[in-house]
């Protein structure tokens, strides 16, 4: 083994959660794994410890700059009895594109996927069974340095914690209401939309608590500048079935370049369904719902990995998408995606790795 990472066992078990009744990111496993960075020695000293607070002096630079990084992905229960990972080397390889941006030392790819699933072995009885539950597996990096004053911090933590999770969404696999917003911005060209970093989630939260008040489940972001082009769902990539044409926002900057979106653009190519990454307007959005060429759009993303939606309001103008039904496509993807992350159909493109 090329990585190997010393055990430090909890003295106090942890009691499980109910399978059936997991509330996502509440639950979290007896272990996280640790590492530290300095100059001298760079990424060194990883270990597996007991889950539990962490140690900050109140002078710490993530607590004041928001210097930090964190990347998302799930561990699956087969049926046959094996854990199974998702494409991780594309998780490891985006959280170097956001430790570049956020000026953090580049960690070993290969480091962080093993890190991952040692840490999941060592907790693998808490990876749940039940039907559509999931174990979540939350990688970060977090700037040290006790300084007041904007520059990189030198030292940094890299940690990884676990959480046995259900259902992203309270009501399932239901199509969702979406407010297309249109007064507040999550991110601009030469920003860090890109990366996976707290402050574009810190920004979104205003408008995502407005749009619920209003009844609406999630966001939909459009371009800081124009306010006209289609970019995200929520914390999530969007797709519009448009006259049989697939499209989503293309990777200029401002959106994040999903693992779960780039899966959806493989199966499509793959089934022989057009799909194209480009910019698109929601005005043009509307002009195809008007038209009955709207079929179905969709979010894309790890929690809820295809989420349907039912419902558009912009400028209080409702349309309703598909019937507010789940459409054939995205059920298609779906059913495709969750059948290779739980090994119950054939897994062709080698996305998975066993832990």
């Amino acid at each position: 083994m090329e990585f190997s990472f010393p055990v430090t066992k909890t003295s106090r078990p942890k009691q499980k959660p109910d399978q059936n009744n997991l509330v996502f990111g509440m639950t979290f496993t007896d272990h996280m794994f640790e590492m530290t960075y300095d100059p001298e020695r760079g990424w060194h000293d990883g270990k597996i410890v007991p889950y539990g607070p962490l140690m900050l002096e109140p002078s710490t630079i993530v607590l004041h700059y928001a210097q930090m990084m964190f990347e998302g992905l799930k561990a699956y229960k087969a049926k046959d009895g094996r854990i199974l990972l998702f494409r991780p080397e594309k998780n490891a390889e985006r959280a170097n594109i956001s430790n570049e941006r956020m000026c953090i030392p580049l960690i070993d790819e290969k480091l962080m996927v093993e890190a991952i699933k040692q840490l999941v072995r060592v907790d693998r009885d808490w990876v749940p069974e039940a039907e559509g539950t999931s174990l979540y597996i939350r990688p970060f990096i977090i700037a040290t340095d006790p300084y007041i004053g904007l520059r990189p911090s030198k030292t940094f933590k890299f940690y990884i914690i676990l959480s046995p999770v259900g259902d992203y969404y309270k009501g399932g696999i239901t199509p969702t209401r979406i407010y297309v917003e249109d007064k507040y911005v999550r991110a601009v060209v030469g920003g860090t939309g890109f990366a996976k970093v707290g402050g574009n989630y810190a920004a979104s939260i205003k408008a995502q608590e407005e749009a619920g008040k209003k009844g609406f489940t999630q966001v939909l972001w459009l371009d800081g500048v124009e306010r006209k082009y289609v970019e995200e769902i929520g914390t999530s990539n969007a797709f519009f079935k448009i006259d049989g044409e697939v499209l989503t926002p293309p990777l200029t900057g401002t959106i994040l370049p999903g693992v779960t979106r780039d899966s959806v653009i493989h199966l499509l190519r793959h089934w022989g369904i057009k799909v194209a990454e480009k910019r698109f307007t929601i005005q043009e959005v509307y002009d195809a719902h008007a038209a009955g060429k709207l079929e179905e759009v969709f979010a894309t993303g790890t929690a809820a990995v295809i989420s349907p939606v039912g419902e558009l309001c912009w400028k209080g103008i409702t349309i309703n998408v598909n019937n507010n039904q789940m459409g054939q496509c995205s059920r298609r993807l779906y059913d495709t995606i969750t059948g290779i992350q739980y090994g119950k159909i054939s897994d062709e493109f080698g996305w998975t790795v066993a832990v």
